[in-house]
């Protein structure tokens, strides 16, 4: 598993070394791009978008605390690398995966990236266990995004909408759109009280607080969304109120 990375320090030398050494001893890194300020490694971060930045602390005008902040949505891991012992605390604060001090242990270095490299393997092995299919797991569904996945409590949706072969997710305050049919939803919500009550709706019958007569008939939600149910389904919905 290759993790692309990009070196952040002030000291040409410092990168150098680090380079010619994760080349010799950790071939699995490849080295991306290189950066010796806070400017330039956020820059060369949203460019690059790293798997791994080994991030020295101290450097001009600012210091790696400041560039994490300019990245709170980052998806890479950290390995700080630095001189200041001093740091060890605030780094693990900021969430690095790895702390490295100078001169650099060829040993410290290879459990680093190892550390790494297995978090981003875990990390890949569920993503494509989500993209396969969602999971469910005591009553949280998780749904697949772009750039990973949201766990959600079942009991937490309040409808779901077919949008061809895509599938609206509504919650109270908000909706999420997945890449899944609405019988994909059926299956995986089969287990929970949801009823699909239209070609088009599955609804949370824990959410129902009226059912209007008719043809079909319509249920309301505590939401206040009314929602029509087709003749065929009527038998089904109303065996959750008997």
């Amino acid at each position: 598993m290759e993790l692309r990375a990009v070196l952040i320090d002030d000291e040409a030398q410092s990168r150098e070394i680090l380079r010619n050494y994760l080349e010799k001893y950790c071939p699995e890194v490849a080295v991306k791009g290189e950066a010796a300020d806070v400017t330039q490694g956020v820059a060369v971060i949203r460019e690059q978008q790293p798997d791994l930045v080994f991030l020295d602390v101290e450097m001009p005008f600012g210091n790696a605390f400041d560039l994490l902040e300019q990245l709170p949505d980052r998806a890479f891991e950290t390995i700080f690398v630095t001189a200041y012992q001093q740091y060890a605390m605030e780094a693990l604060n900021s969430h690095a995966a790895y702390y490295l001090m100078k001169p650099i242990s060829i040993d410290a270095l290879v459990a680093a990236v190892e550390y790494v490299r297995e978090i981003k393997g875990k990390e890949d092995r569920l993503h494509d266990r989500v993209l396969k299919g969602v999971q469910r797991v005591e009553g949280k569904i998780t749904l697949p995004q772009q750039d990973g996945f949201e766990v959600l409590d079942v009991s937490d949706i309040h409808y779901c909408k077919a949008d061809d072969n895509y599938t609206e997710i509504h919650l109270e305050k908000r909706r999420i759109v997945v890449s899944k049919t609405l019988k994909y939803f059926e299956e995986a919500l089969q287990e929970y009280p949801f009823v699909r009550v239209h070609k088009s709706y599955i609804v949370n019958v824990g959410e129902v607080v009226r059912y209007r007569r008719g043809k079909g008939g319509s249920v309301v939600l505590a939401s206040g969304k009314e929602i029509l149910v087709a003749p065929s389904r009527k038998k089904q919905l109303l065996s959750y109120f008997e």
